[in-house]
């Protein structure tokens, strides 16, 4: 009976919903993402969907995945495996269950696991559980259609319409299992369809049945657990995805700075969500231009920070080949902007909805010319924002166009965001030339630490003209004087590497480590939970973790050439090693590196990092 059922209390558990790209697996997933962080739980998400636009149902190449990771503490990946897999069609099955654990629940539909849907899945015989070696015994084997069916038979609602319900009763279920609130989850729907309040009202009745039917039922698979909250902070909180936070800190650091905020942006996969949500943001002073190609969408950003905005250009992969040539003409006019690179995998179209860190190089070198420009790189969807805030710093104060590198990974996961106090920012001071200096200015005239004055057009006396040819250093005017040129040069790679930035922070047993794990940006979680992994295991690791590479913080060489070993794990096949060996004299460090489009997995990673302690 329900009132006798144990409900028992875990540390972390991870759940992943799987189904055809139209069965709502995302939606399902984000909702109860967000019933965990509202409680105060750590989350960490991984959205794992197809490239296709829309695969044939029940087929292989059209399954659509999203885990999550739910700790009573602080959790810094999705997990390598889950405890909890929600398969609704034998497709699901078929390619998800890699993914679960040893003794894994298991959550099937039933009715799609009929003769079509199991030869369309390539399963051989009709048992497709003794095929798989899946123990019956852990599996929850319900009629989630037809029950969505009964659930909703008097709602009016067409069977199309019914059938993208069923997600919410597979998410019903799930929060069964974790002891999850559900009224957060019904609140989430009444705010997202509060223009479609019939439909709001049948996914509610819907998740209700979900939940209903697991504490009717009390399956011996599954028991019921809890996932207290530890070191709760107070606060207000929100599940926010890398993409959306990192509009949220340009949007902070414009607000902070005083000035307008600009996106000059063309859609591509991963980066479209950006300009998706800060076009939602006018009343906030941002103004968002969908513009007719990648070239175009740097090249108004430019424009607009010559007129004084604070531009922003986003952007993947291919399209950051575009943006090179509009990304130096702001190098040699010396403009802030900010580049945001959601890095995908590749060579060209390559795996546009996956995950890798291969732009780096492009991100340093891949303009013509001598063209230094500072780059970045978020560590988590939550870092985002302060990684997108410390962008827009460095782009106004300096100014200078910087990369800032994101991932799928990153961009597409999400935590649980405590909502900033803006007022606990430093401040941006963009160097605009001073008054006194109005009748002698010129427009190469330059601050004590090197940056150029910027002048915002519609000042009187500080008419001025900037563009792509190389000008002189006293009077602005076109200059192709060979001494000039050097000069100028030498000028531009100064004020890069004269931008302040933290020291590169040692984790773990920083003062006799056997072995420094290296890596930057979105591989952080992975290699942190590594570390701590094979610290509990007895050994001595360390881990220093790259946010800023140009310029590279001041203590980098003696971080790198302190430990005894050191490797460098990236997704990648060895584009930050390659750049540490050109700034570290001697540096010849081990590598770990991994071009699958999959984030890495911890366990992996603890057995190859052993090893080379072990050599």
């Amino acid at each position: 009976m329900a009132e006798s059922l144990e409900v028992k209390e875990r540390e972390s558990v991870v759940v992943r919903f799987s189904g055809d790209s139209g069965d709502g697996m995302q939606l399902a997933g984000n909702i109860f993402s967000t019933v965990s962080a509202t409680v105060g739980n750590s989350i960490s998400t991984f959205p794992d969907y197809p490239a296709d636009i829309r695969a044939p149902q029940g087929s292989l190449t059209g399954v659509s995945g999203f885990q999550v990771h739910i700790g009573a503490g602080q959790v810094f990946t999705p997990g390598d495996q889950c405890d909890v897999l929600v398969a609704m069609n034998a497709a699901a099955l078929k390619t998800q269950y890699r993914f679960a654990k040893p003794g894994a629940a298991i959550i099937i539909d039933t009715d799609s696991f009929g003769p079509k849907d199991l030869e369309k899945a390539d399963f051989k015989t009709e048992d497709y559980l003794g095929e798989m070696n899946i123990d019956p015994d852990r599996v929850i084997a319900c009629p989630l259609t037809t029950m969505v069916k009964d659930c909703l038979k008097d709602s009016g609602m067409d069977v199309k319409s019914i059938m993208k319900c069923r997600n919410m009763f597979a998410l019903g279920l799930v929060c069964w299992l974790f002891d999850r609130d559900i009224d957060i989850a019904f609140n989430y729907l009444k705010e997202k369809f509060a223009k479609k309040p019939g439909v709001a009202e049948a996914n509610i009745r819907v998740i209700q049945a979900g939940y209903d039917y697991g504490h009717n039922t009390h399956s011996s698979v599954a028991n019921v657990y809890r996932i207290e909250t530890k070191n709760k902070v107070p606060g207000r909180y929100m599940d926010i995805t890398g993409n959306k936070a990192t509009a949220y800190g340009f949007i902070a650091a414009a607000e902070k700075a005083g000035l307008k905020l600009y996106l000059g942006s063309y859609p591509i996969t991963p980066a479209t969500d950006v300009l998706h949500e800060l076009s939602k943001h006018k009343s906030l002073g941002v103004t968002t231009v969908q513009c007719e190609d990648e070239i175009a969408g740097c090249a108004s950003s430019v424009g607009a920070s010559f007129a004084g905005a604070l531009a922003v250009t986003s952007t993947s992969g291919p399209g950051l080949c575009l943006k090179s040539e509009a990304m130096n003409l702001a190098v040699i006019m010396e403009l802030p902007l900010v580049v945001l690179d959601v890095q995908r995998g590749g060579p060209a179209t390559g795996l546009p909805t996956k995950s890798e860190q291969t732009d780096l190089l492009q991100a340093l070198f891949g303009r013509n010319g001598e063209s230094p420009m500072p780059v970045m790189a978020a560590m988590s969807p939550i870092d985002c924002f302060d990684a997108a805030y410390e962008a827009s710093k460095v782009a106004l104060e300096h100014m200078t166009p910087v990369v800032l590198l994101t991932d799928a990974y990153v961009a597409n996961g999400s935590g649980a965001f405590k909502l900033p106090d803006l007022s606990e920012y430093p401040a941006i001071n963009p160097p605009y030339v001073p008054e006194e200096l109005k009748g002698t200015w010129t427009p190469y005239m330059r601050a004590e630490n090197g940056t150029r004055y910027w002048a915002v057009p519609g000042r009187e006396g500080f008419t001025h003209i900037l563009g792509g040819l190389e000008k002189d250093d006293k009077t602005g005017a076109i200059s192709t004087n060979p001494e000039n040129h050097d000069l100028m040069t030498r000028k531009r790679a100064q004020k890069i590497a004269n931008i302040p930035v933290p020291d590169l922070e040692v984790l773990g047993d920083k003062d006799d480590a056997e072995l420094l794990i290296v890596g930057f940006g979105g591989t952080y979680g992975h290699l942190r939970a590594a570390m701590d992994e094979m610290r509990q295991a007895g050994k001595k690791v360390a881990m220093a973790h790259f946010r800023y590479i140009n310029p590279l913080p001041k203590n980098t060489v003696e971080v790198l050439t302190k430990y005894p070993k050191v490797v460098v794990a990236e997704q990648n096949m060895g584009q930050l090693s390659g750049w540490l060996r050109m700034k570290v004299d001697g540096f010849v460090p081990a590598q770990y590196n991994e071009v699958k489009g999959q984030p890495f997995k911890v366990a992996e990673l603890v057995e190859a990092f052993s090893l080379l302690i072990n050599k």
